[in-house]
Parts: structure tokens; C-alpha cells; sequence
């Protein structure tokens, strides 16, 4: 058996001396597109600061390929996408081509410039997100939902081999949220390591490879054809409160009732 992506072993984590995450053990294997769901306040997105190297290890271990990781990035080409689009302010001086660009910083030695490979890289990942007409517009212009879509450029722009995403596509329009989920798919296809954080069940066991139901302890880990077996009296344990199904004809949503 190969050896996992990343291994986490016994992760506890607090805030303020209230614990959020409670003996976390989990592993997920390189190639697999990993959902993480749960309710607000479960401590998904603690969980991947930790992951990141952003918040401190309290308390387990992480291993990356069998290694001790400890936040060391070095280990991994890996991008992330924060829950919401930075706040651009009116006249700031960016492009979107220029936004997206500087996700290549980190393979640039000091003082070196972009070139013309970069610059079609740009066009490239735009494309891939339909945004390519955006490139040359200010960021500051476009909507949040837009901004969003050109930070997930940048992450993609460094051919991550992990890649991060903590609610992308909150203030994105329906139509290019079933866009994004097709192109985190080709990315899976291509060996990317996904790890997700949603509240969207619905979408993600129509998507996902796994679900990890997260609420504190981590109450499930597996297939999303396991996932979808679960019941609603299995899924409101999870989130703390009854939740229903309501079942449309490519997707299944859930809803508190």
C-alpha cells in the first residue's frame, strides 16, 4: 500500500480553552479529491490552518509521505484558497493578469521577471475558469464572485500538487459553480491532491472521491458512495440538529428542517 499524501494522528486543537477538534485521525492518499463538510463552528477550517502550517500543532502529528511535516511546505507543491475573495479597495493597481501571474513568485529567483511562458500560463488558467475576457480588467472592478474565480487562477497557476480550497465558491453564481466542481475534476484526473471544506453535501457526493464529516470529532471518512448510504438520522448526529434530504434529479441537497 502506498504511503499517504498526508497522515494526521491524534490532532487536538483549542481556542481561548475550548476545544474545537478532538482526536483527529485521518489520511488521505495521493490523487484523491477529499471533502471535508460539516457545520459552522466544526472546526474544518482550524483544521486546515493546521494543515498549512498557519496554526500550530497543539497537540498529534502530520506526516507528509511518511515524513514529519510541521507545517514545512517544502514537503509539498501546495496552494491554497481562502474562504472569501481579499477585499480588492477601489483604484487598486493590479490587473487580474497581474494578480494571477504573482502565484508564480515562488518559483521566481530574486529580481527575475516574468516572461512570455508565464504570461501564456496566465491565458492558459484563465481559460480553464472562463475568465480569459477578465484578464486584462482591474480586480478592484469585478465582483466578488469574479474576484474569487481569479484567486483560484492564482492558486492553479503553480501546478500545485496539493490544492486547498476553503469554501471557493462562496459569491460565485450558480452556473460557473458547476464550471469550477468540472475543473476540480480534470485537476483530479491530472493526479492533483484535493482537499475541500463546504457546507454543500449535495454537490460534493457528486464530485468528491471522499467525505470526511467533521463536527469536533471526525464522525465519518470514506467513499462518496458510502456517504450517500447514510441515513438523516446519521447526518443530523453530525451536524447537531435535524437535517432532511430533498432529492433533485442530478443531485441530492440537505436542509435543516
Amino acid at each position: 500500500m502506498s504511503t499517504p499524501v498526508f497522515e494526521l494522528k491524534n490532532i487536538d486543537y483549542y481556542f481561548d480553552n475550548k476545544q474545537v477538534l478532538e482526536n483527529i485521525n485521518i489520511k488521505i492518499n495521493r490523487g484523491e479529491f477529499v471533502a471535508i463538510v460539516g457545520p459552522n463552528g466544526a472546526g474544518k477550517s482550524t483544521l486546515l490552518k493546521i494543515i498549512l502550517g498557519l496554526l500550530p500543532i497543539q497537540k498529534g502529528q502530520i506526516y507528509v509521505d511518511g515524513k514529519d511535516y510541521n507545517g514545512n511546505q517544502s514537503l509539498l507543491k501546495i496552494s491554497y484558497v481562502s474562504q472569501k475573495a481579499q477585499a480588492f479597495k477601489a483604484g487598486f493597481p493590479a490587473s487580474v493578469k497581474e494578480v494571477v501571474i504573482s502565484g508564480l513568485t515562488k518559483r521566481k529567483k530574486l529580481f527575475q521577471w516574468f516572461n512570455k511562458k508565464d504570461e501564456q500560463s496566465v491565458k492558459t488558467v484563465l481559460s480553464r475558469l472562463n475568465i480569459e475576457h477578465l484578464i486584462d480588467k482591474n480586480i478592484a472592478e469585478l465582483s466578488g464572485g469574479q474576484q474569487q474565480r481569479v484567486l483560484i487562477a492564482r492558486a492553479l497557476i503553480s501546478e500545485p500538487s496539493v490544492l486547498i480550497l476553503d469554501e471557493p465558491t462562496s459569491g460565485i453564481d450558480a452556473k460557473h459553480v458547476s464550471e469550477f466542481y468540472e475543473t476540480l475534476n480534470t485537476l483530479k484526473q491530472e493526479g492533483v491532491t484535493i482537499i475541500l471544506v463546504t457546507h454543500d453535501i449535495g454537490v460534493v457526493a457528486d464530485t468528491a472521491t471522499e467525505v470526511a464529516c467533521l463536527n469536533k470529532h471526525l464522525h465519518f471518512h470514506g467513499t462518496t458512495e458510502d456517504f450517500k448510504s447514510l441515513d438523516e438520522v446519521e447526518i443530523s448526529k453530525i451536524y447537531g440538529h435535524p437535517i432532511q434530504f430533498v432529492d433533485h434529479q442530478h443531485s441530492r441537497e440537505c436542509c435543516s428542517s
